[in-house]
């Protein structure tokens, strides 16, 4: 077993947390992740009201009696969400561990943590991970330029960005952004980090809610296959390379185009149809650099038994054979 400030924070067995993916972090997939030792995250704005919210929190607990979460991000959009009606659902469902993510969390902190709630910061640079510890967050994500999702504008990788930040905070950190495997979850380790997210790699499971055509185009892939889009626009997103997203970027390197050229692309319920039907031409569909790793569909159960493993052998036996030196 591996034992981190991690792990005794959030009650579970492994270092091992699910990204709250849009449209993907639902109660089946989170209560698996959880039933298998990790800490699986509901995705409250996946739910199109509060009060759909509130009946997937019960679903979820009615799946699983271990600790699970939910991610609340924050848009800077100019008709936001009701936020304060998703907050009072997880404050009022007994949902002991938040991640948020995004814009200007203050408020949300507060009341959270007002409420005995564990708060899990998701951010992309060390500047952003110092304000949220100001802020008063437990622990923080810190998200390196191989996620998918929106890696920030600095471009740092996980290699440079988890130690800077672990020089930086004393709370403790979950490393995010190119982790599937054993070999990741120590290096994480070996960097500063107590924990890793997986996010595309759950995506690649038996309980991710999504067609298998998907999960099969995430097999197929490698870490060659994505896209970067919106960099021109300030908002820069990690996505699967597919024919949809070759169009985004194909127009957005034309002379003066704006967002409204793309916009009828990338609207969220194209990516929702595509995920569902497995039609990749529908919309844009999120995936990391991980793509490279992912060689099967294991169930949640296995694949964070065979990370686990693979883990404890790399540090039990090959690290310290290498420190022994040559017979």
């Amino acid at each position: 077993m591996i034992h981190t400030r991690v792990t005794q924070l959030l009650g579970i067995a492994h270092p091992i947390i699910q990204g709250g993916m849009q449209w993907v972090g639902r109660a089946e997939l989170a209560a698996a992740v959880s039933n298998a030792g990790g800490l699986g995250i509901l995705t409250a704005l996946t739910q199109p009201t509060s009060d759909d919210l509130r009946r997937e929190i019960d679903r979820c607990r009615s799946m699983t009696d271990r600790p699970f979460g939910v991610n609340l991000t924050i848009l800077p959009t100019l008709s936001p969400p009701p936020y304060a009606e998703y907050r009072r659902a997880i404050i009022d469902g007994g949902v002991g561990i938040v991640e948020t993510a995004g814009y200007k969390p203050q408020e949300h902190v507060d009341a959270f943590k007002a409420a005995g709630i564990t708060v899990i910061h998701k951010c992309t640079a060390v500047r952003h991970a110092r304000s949220a510890v100001r802020m008063g967050v437990d622990m923080i994500s810190i998200d390196g330029f191989e996620c998918a999702g929106h890696p920030g504008e600095d471009d740092i990788p996980g290699l440079i960005l988890i130690p800077a930040a672990a020089d930086a905070i004393d709370v403790p950190i979950i490393a995010s952004g190119g982790f599937g495997d054993g070999r990741g979850l120590v290096a994480a380790l070996a960097l500063g980090a107590e924990g890793i997210t997986m996010g595309t790699r759950f995506c690649a499971t038996v309980e991710a809610p999504i067609h298998d055509t998907i999960k099969q185009l995430l097999v197929a892939n490698d870490e060659r296959s994505t896209n970067l889009i919106f960099r021109q626009f300030g908002n820069t997103a990690r996505v699967v390379q597919t024919g949809v997203s070759d169009e985004v970027i194909e127009i957005s390197r034309r002379p003066g185009a704006v967002f409204d050229d793309i916009a009828h692309l990338v609207r969220g319920a194209g990516g929702r149809h595509a995920l569902e039907s497995g039609d990749v031409d529908a919309g844009i569909v999120w995936g990391g650099l991980v793509q490279g790793l992912i060689h099967d569909i294991p169930t949640c159960a296995d694949l964070i038994d065979r990370i686990v493993s693979d883990a404890e052998r790399i540090m039990s036996r090959r690290l310290p054979a290498m420190l022994a030196g040559p017979e």
